[in-house]
């Protein structure tokens, strides 16, 4: 584990590949997609060449943003069928950087650490009241923008519920699932009750690779009896 200058300068150097507009673009394309994508699709997303796209992404996995796989294209298998393709997904490490140095994760951790030790059931209530009304400042009538600008990455479907495609808290839910997910509940209630919503469209539904969190669809509004 290095200090927090050294990974500053490595999280600089990872993220200066962003800097170029092409890898911006198919960064961005790949982590709004929910599997990995080939180079043909993410070409054709940033309107370039699947060559030009080949040599970005690989920029984009040599500086660790990107992760690779191989598999073959659904349907293709057996003798012929060639070799699997290279696909992309957006890798899970966080990368921050901070001048000078600071270390919030650590201070988290150590926060939710003291926080998991209380067995007296008080520091939970704290949190779920503290994240209520964090997410009552945030909100507003615009629920998926709220949601954005806390670092979520809501994504509508058709029925109306709203998918959490991460967790803003990521690398402290790995040590402290369940005190995380709890705070994810209450701070996205908050942002319901801000917005008139019945914060009780927040439930708990845990998933791999989505937040913890899943907002049901708005009920209609009942008619007026007559």
């Amino acid at each position: 584990m290095g200090t927090s200058e050294g990974r500053d300068r490595d999280a600089i150097s990872e993220l200066s590949s962003l800097e170029d507009a092409v890898r911006r673009r198919l960064y961005e394309y790949v982590g709004s997609c929910d599997d990995p994508v080939d180079r043909e699709d993410a070409a054709r997303a940033a309107g370039i060449s699947r060559t030009l796209a080949a040599y970005h992404l690989d920029k984009l996995a040599d500086a660790g943003l990107l992760d690779i796989s191989y598999a073959r294209a659904a349907g293709r298998g057996g003798p012929g069928a060639g070799r699997p393709a290279k696909r992309y997904a957006r890798a899970e490490r966080e990368l921050t950087v901070s001048a000078p140095p600071r270390d919030y994760g650590l201070l988290a951790e150590v926060l939710a650490g003291a926080m998991a030790a209380d067995r007296s059931g008080t520091a939970r209530e704290a949190v779920a009241e503290a994240a209520r009304a964090t997410g009552r400042a945030a909100g507003g009538p615009d629920l998926t923008a709220a949601l954005t600008a806390c670092g979520y990455e809501p994504s509508p479907t058709d029925d109306g519920t709203i998918d959490l495609r991460n967790c803003p808290f990521h690398r402290l839910a790995r040590e402290h699932t369940e005190l995380v997910c709890w705070l994810n509940l209450h701070l996205v209630r908050g942002m319901l009750e801000a917005g008139g919503q019945p914060p009780a469209r927040a439930v708990l539904a845990p998933r791999p690779g989505r937040c913890c969190v899943v907002v049901d669809p708005a009920q209609p509004e009942p008619e007026p009896e007559s």
